[in-house]
Formats: structure tokens, sequence, C-alpha cells
């Protein structure tokens, strides 16, 4: 080390923080983040303050108020934080709860005195949002009497003013606005308001919580009489395949010998729906949103019961590999509430928790009535059983269709010009030129070939009429060489998400064009294929029409030739009308042939020449309305199909003499 370092580095170098700057200057080690996570749990805190009291009895209503302007109130009818002289710390109360970082009244959670089942830990919450807050107002209601403090940027002002007062009820009010000094973002969605209190109303049986947002002059009321078996409830509805089942119980016990024993509380609830999924944990009223214990218990559990009731019934095929818990979690709803007086959280944010007792209370205990429930409801197990192996057999197939199909395009990963079967690429690398022309057959392949840049465009052509990709299994679709082959072509992968298959390796970085330029003959079967053809592109590669890279080229229905015999292109009948009457008389018309009889100088002027062609842009304005629309035209809907024809089918019928 130098000499000027040494001087550098001395007794006077090192400094702690005063307390609110422990919070101002670095927000993300108490709340997690400094951008809008962690001014997001700002609300969190307060509102688990409000909720430890409900949760001890006292008040059962909250209240919070989004208000324009960013900043928040919450409101409870608890005791009152307790604000007057303490004589034992030689402080106010009100500068222990607001002032000082693990100061507050949950420090004995396991000794039955205040806050048992506490959310808060340590007292750090109530003190690190004043401390984050531009401005922070306080109301209490206790004793008689009405108290109030204001803090700015960390500072109070103007010390507690007390004054007698005539209340409905105790509690207090809390206003603060996040500070932008200390956030990099405070407008926290009006969507995370409501799934807090929607949360914490899951988890407290009985407790109301009601938003008022100031911006949409909306109110919201959470409530659940019963807590998470109402949940489960709502969220089953008619869908599920078994009835819902709650189990609970008390004990006590211990992470390690050496430690101190805590009482656990229990609550799971769940039912079997092949529409809804769901797992939530909540922990003291703390959703947990990494879980932690109760994941590892559940999975444990459930996939042990389940795997030893498939063995006993003998329906597992010969050789097959025993069931996971993705398997079951994919026709599962369940939502565990635990509660307990010693609690370790993998951090301040309380996203996990980590308790070795409570992992191994929640599997003993819910293995042994996951087996009650199963030998006393036949009828269920049977349908979970089928159920899961279908999910299982689903997932295996789906796997081993996504390592053939990787496999399959990656083999048009290098040199793919050699390796698809007449397609005709272009010269140029550049990413920003490089079109795609998908046409129809051997015909137009040879047209377009012939009437291109081949600078920077190249052709594949469709063999036949595409497979529809909304009425075929995966397997079936990537066994088809068409689709196989314009996937290499493509590069860029497929993206195919859902409850039991993932097939996606998709990558747009690895597209090998510019613009998709859908080419076919305009009739019937011309407009049939353009549709396939877009089908596919939509079940396989969707990323592609919502980023703008795939178009139609517009092909002309009728070439009008004049007595000088220049020739006019009319892509409509309405052009072909306003065409005709420029010319009068003397012109011979006549219906667009096909793309493979055009001539190469005509395939240029009309659909290859980015001067003169007409190119639609594939953009899914409205995603849900392209999806019905192709479902409804393509896909299983029957029913659906026949009554859109007899509305409107009389639209598409050209006019015709009745004999």
């Amino acid at each position: 080390m130098t000499e000027k370092n040494q001087h550098n580095y001395g007794n006077d170098s090192l400094s702690t923080l005063e307390e609110k700057d422990k919070v101002r200057l670095r927000p993300g080690v108490i709340f997690g983040s400094d951008g809008i996570e962690g001014c997001r749990h700002t609300l969190v805190e307060i509102v688990a303050n409000a909720r430890d009291e409900a949760q001890e009895g006292f008040g059962n209503f909250i209240e919070v108020i989004r208000y324009k302007d960013k900043s928040i109130e919450v409101r409870d009818q608890g005791r009152g934080i307790p604000v007057e002289y303490n004589t034992k710390e030689q402080k106010y109360n009100w500068e222990i709860v607001f002032t000082i970082l693990y100061g507050g009244g949950k420090y004995n959670n396991n000794s039955g005195s205040n806050y048992q089942y506490s959310i808060g830990l340590n007292g750090l919450g109530t003190a690190a949002t004043q401390f984050a807050s531009e401005y922070m107002d306080v109301e209490i209601f206790r004793d008689g009497h009405r108290y109030q403090l204001r803090f700015e940027k960390g500072e109070n002002i103007g010390g507690l003013i007390k004054e007698g007062y005539d209340y409905e009820n105790t509690g207090s009010i809390i206003r603060w606005k996040p500070d932008l000094e200390v956030f990099n973002d405070i407008d926290i969605p009006l969507d995370f308001f409501k799934e807090t209190l929607k949360r914490q109303a899951i988890s407290n049986k009985g407790i109301t919580f009601k938003l008022y947002d100031e911006e949409s002059q909306e109110t919201f009321v959470y409530f659940y009489e019963n807590g998470i078996i109402d949940y489960i409830k709502e969220l089953n509805d008619d869908k599920g395949f078994t009835e819902p089942q709650f189990f609970e119980l008390e004990t006590k016990g211990r992470d390690r010998e050496d430690k101190e024993a805590y009482k656990l509380k229990i609550e799971v609830a769940f039912a079997f729906n092949n529409e809804n999924t769901l797992l939530e944990y909540y922990h003291n009223s703390s959703y947990l949103e990494y879980g932690g214990s109760p994941d590892k218990a559940v999975d444990s559990a459930f996939t042990s019961e389940i795997h030893s009731f498939i063995k006993e019934k003998n329906k597992y095929n010969k050789n097959e590999k025993r069931v996971t818990f993705t398997d079951i979690k994919d026709s599962l709803i369940l939502v565990t509430n635990t509660y307990s007086t010693v609690t370790s959280y993998e951090n301040q944010t309380k996203k996990a928790i980590t308790n070795k007792f409570i992992q191994e209370a929640m599997t003993a205990f819910l293995k042994e009535k996951l087996e009650i429930y199963f030998v006393e409801n036949q009828g269920e197990l049977d349908r979970i059983i089928d159920q899961v192996l279908i999910n299982k057999r689903s997932r295996e197939k789906a796997e081993s269709t996504r390592i053939d199909v990787k496999k399959k395009l990656s083999k048009g990963v290098d040199n793919f010009a050699n390796k698809v079967k007449k397609f005709v690429d272009c010269r140029t690398k550049d990413l920003n030129r490089r079109e795609l022309f998908i046409v129809e057959g051997d015909s137009a392949l040879g047209s377009t070939k012939m009437g291109r840049d081949a600078e920077f465009q190249a052709i594949i052509p469709v063999r036949g009429k595409i497979l529809n990709c909304l009425k075929s299994d995966y397997d079936k679709i990537f066994k088809n060489d068409i689709i196989v082959d314009l996937l290499k072509v493509l590069g860029c992968g497929v993206e195919i998400k859902n409850k039991h298959n993932d097939l996606s390796f998709f990558d747009i970085e690895k597209l090998n064009w510019n613009k998709i330029i859908i080419c076919t003959d305009a009739d019937v079967d011309g407009f049939q294929i353009r549709t396939l053809i877009l089908t596919m592109l939509y079940v396989l590669t969707p990323t592609l029409i919502e980023k703008g890279y795939v178009y139609i080229a517009e092909s002309p229905l009728y070439e009008i030739t004049d007595s000088k015999d220049n020739t006019y292109f009319a892509y409509s009948d309405s052009e072909k009308n306003t065409i005709l009457k420029k010319l009068k008389k003397n012109y011979k018309i006549q219906r667009s042939k096909g793309l493979g009889e055009n001539e190469p100088e005509m395939m240029w002027h009309t659909t290859m020449n980015p001067e003169t062609r007409r190119l639609i842009k594939v953009t899914p304005a409205e995603a849900q309305a392209t999806k019905e629309a192709f479902e409804l035209f393509l896909g299983d809907n029957l029913s659906g199909r026949k009554e859109f024809i007899s509305e409107h089918g009389y639209k598409y019928i050209e006019d015709y003499d009745v004999v």
C-alpha cells in the first residue's frame, strides 16, 4: 500500500449512517429495491401493522386510500399506536415507533404477549416508511385523545400534538407520500393495491379491507368470512372435478434441538380443477412469492401420496417414470396459510420462509390428511390420478417433441439454403434488406424467381395445401415437411407455451429476414393457402406478426390494355371501374392469371418492386379478435362457423342468375 493510500484510510475514515440516512441513502437494504418494487413495499408494511392489530382482535375494518398525488393513507380501528412518554425507554413511544429502526412492540412474539403472529418481526416497517417519505401525517385516537404527528423527509415537525377528542373508534390514520429522492418511481399501480388488499383479506378471515382510488373514484371491498377455503371455492367454481378440502392444525416445535420451541398454526385448502390452477402461500398474512418451507412441504406430501396411490392401483405403464409435482400442480388450486410465533424469513421483504420445523410438520400433517382423504373419497382419487397421469404423459410427449423439433430445426441454422428443397436464397446478408417471399407452388416459384431482384429477395414455394395448425397436434405439425422447411428458413425457432406443452426456443435475433411476404393467387384457393400460412405463423411464431414482420403481397385482379397497348392493373372492382371510366372505350380487360402464368416483368412491377408493389402489413391490432376469427374459421367450432355462414354468407357470394 502506498503512503498516500495509508493516509487516506485512517481512524476517521469510517462512519456510521444516522437512522434516517440508513433508509434514505440505502433503501434497497430495507425495501429490497430503490425502484417501484421497494416503494410498493411501504404500502405492505403499513397495511401489515394495521392487520396485526386486527389479527389480535382489535378492529375488523381496514381502509386504504390511493390519492392522485401518489400519497397513500391507511386507516385502522385498532387500539391506536402508543405515543406517550415511555419511562422504561426514557423516550416517547412515538419516537420508538416512527424514528427508531428495530423499535416497536414485536420483539416478544414467542412469549404470548402482543402480536404473537405478527407479519413484522423487528419494528422496521413504520420507521423505515417514515424515513423514506416526502412527508408522513399521523393521527391516533386512544385514551380519550387525538394525537397528531408530522414528519418531512425523516424529520419530525412540531412534536406531538395532543387534544381531548370524542371519537367513535380507537385506531390510527397514517398518510404518507413516498419520496422521489429515495425511490426512482413512486407511481404504484392500482392493481398492486387491489392485489395486496385482496391477499390480506384471503389470509385474514373475517377482516374487511376497503380500497378507495381517488384517481378513478372507484371503491373495492375484499372480505372472506372463512378465509382461504372461501377463496378456493370461488376459484373452483363449477369447473373443478373434486370438492374443495380444508385441513388445519395447531402444534408446537423447534427448528433445532438447542432452539426455543414455538407455536405453529397450519391451514391448507385445495381442489383439483382443469380450468384454473393456482399455488399461493401465506405466512403470518405475508404473501410468500417464493414459498420456501410451505412450498417444499406441499410438493413433498402431494407427490409422495399421489405416487403411492398410483402405484397401489397399478396405473403406471411398464417402466414408466413416477409423477412429479409439476404434473400435479397443472390441475391444482391450493392455498396454505401458516402462522408461527418464531419465523425465519429469507429477508426483510418476506418473500419466503426457511423454518425447518414448519416444513417438517407441514409435510407430515399433509401426508396424513391426504391419505385419509384419498382412502375415503375413492371416486375423487380416481379422477385425480387419471388427470395427473394425463398431465404427466402430455408433458413427457411435449418434451420429446421439443427435443425432436429443436433437432430438426437446428439442421437448418447453418447454410439452410442447401438443405431446404426448392428454396432460392438472395445474395445480401444484410438483415435490414432481406425479404422472403412465400409463394404458392412450383409455377409461382418460376415466375417470381425470374421477376425478383436476386440481391435481396428470396423465395420458398409452398407445395400443396399447408396443414391447418389450429386443428392439428404438435406432433403432426412438426412431421409436416412444408412447415419444418418454412421454420428452418425463418431461422427464429418456435414459441409454443400452454398448460402441458413448452416447446419454446424462440429467438427474434435469429430471424433471417426483414420482411416475410405471403404471395398467393387472388382466387379462392390462393386466399385459403394465405390463411393457412398466416395461421401457421400465428400458432408457431406469433411474435413475428406482433412485431410487424409479416406482409401480404396484393395481387392484381384485372389486367386492362388500351388501344395503344398500355397496360393497367386493378386490384379491386372499384379500381377497375375507375380505370375503365378514364379509358372510355377501345380497351381489353381480362381477369389476372395465376402468379405462375405471369411474365417476369409483370411480376416485378405488380408484386415485387418496392416502388410499385402493394404490401399489406399483418398487424393484429386486436390480438383477441384475430384469435377468435382464426379459431372460428379454422378451428373446431363447427356450430359457430355454421351460424356465421347462415348470417353473413350472402355477403361473400358473387351475383349469379337464378335459373
